[in-house]
């Protein structure tokens, strides 16, 4: 029987076409708290239809589409449902919620007067399923303890949240991290808890998902140091510099130089093989296998050129006066 106390917190899940995944995700839910809101953003596999199944609050948003917004949407719907909830849980469709978390997570709150967030380990369902899904899992690994920021799974008191506006709507990617520098700006703090938050199901098979989620990841440097980068951490400001030289001034300067320098400036691209190298050290003095740290380090050097991709995309929407969107990357 679910302890009493789980009766104050109000889970939100968020999704579009997960399918099996979201099955799986609502279920834990359901079984693991009283009031559960899931927002369905415009999906087409049925998956609001199942969640009425199981008990949930559905709401069905309307474009434009975003994970700030469908989290801000089910954030007044749960507050409505339960306006005595001391703690609200926001869950993605694609992971399932761990045993014992919600209480493992309370307890930090009470333990813990500074806390604003509380999550715990992400962990990948099946990473041996595809070297992507083996990314996934490698990223996903931080040590416990304090962070500057945290992705959008994460425990926290409803109060806080609407102090602070909730997220951003207009931020598509990295909404999450905005809305951990706004946190961390009111002095509170975001723990990571040594204990098991949830099992997530990238289900990522192909190249063109993974540069599609790099793509996202340079819209999201770009947004964000746009909102944060002129405040005192320059938030994303140093990822957005290194695209800019990994992507384009390393190899512009190599290859434009060639016919002046009798090619010399080309070994300006060995730099990758040394970028390449000097992660694959690092990440073994993590205690990561090579395999583990060959791929880790492959992905990090290439993802410069997806990401440049994807600022400026987001540089030429916002020239245009265009409303950004979603970004999606995974399939149903």
């Amino acid at each position: 029987m679910t302890p009493d106390p789980v009766q104050n917190v109000a889970i939100v899940a968020i999704g579009r076409n997960e399918g099996e995944r979201l099955k799986g995700c609502l279920r834990a839910a359901v079984a693991l708290a009283q009031t559960v809101v899931y927002v369905d953003s415009g999906s087409s596999d049925g998956s609001a239809g199942f969640a009425r199944s199981l008990g949930c609050h559905v709401v069905e948003m309307q474009p434009p589409f975003s994970a700030a917004r469908a989290r801000n949407l089910g954030f007044a719907t749960a507050i409505s449902l339960l306006p005595a909830a001391e703690f609200l849980q926001f869950v993605d469709g694609d992971c399932t919620l761990a045993d014992g978390w919600l209480q493992q997570g309370m307890s930090a709150f009470r333990e813990r007067a500074d806390a604003g967030i509380v999550c715990g380990h992400v962990r990948e369902i099946h990473p041996e399923a595809s070297v992507y899904n083996r990314l996934f899992d490698l990223e996903w690994r931080q040590q416990p303890g304090t962070l500057s920021a945290c992705g959008g799974i994460f425990m926290m008191r409803p109060q806080v949240f609407r102090a602070l506006g909730g997220f951003r709507p207009e931020v598509i990617a990295a909404e999450d991290n905005e809305f951990c520098v706004r946190l961390r700006q009111t002095g509170r703090k975001i723990y990571l808890l040594d204990t098991p938050m949830v099992l997530h199901d990238a289900a990522m098979h192909s190249f063109h998902q993974w540069w599609r989620r790099a793509r996202r990841t340079g819209h999201a440097y770009a947004q964000v140091a746009a909102l944060h980068g002129k405040s005192q951490e320059r938030y994303y400001v140093r990822e957005s510099r290194r695209v800019w030289v990994w992507a384009i001034a390393i190899p512009f300067f190599a290859l434009a130089l060639a016919p002046f320098t009798r090619g010399i400036s080309l070994l300006l691209l060995l730099l990758y093989p040394i970028q390449f190298g000097w992660i694959v050290r690092r990440s073994i003095k993590r205690g990561w296998p090579l395999g583990h740290a060959s791929i880790y380090a492959f992905f990090t050097v290439l993802t410069k050129f997806p990401a440049l991709e994807g600022m400026l995309a987001y540089y030429w929407r916002r020239m245009r006066g265009k409303t950004i969107t979603i970004m999606e990357h995974k399939e149903s």
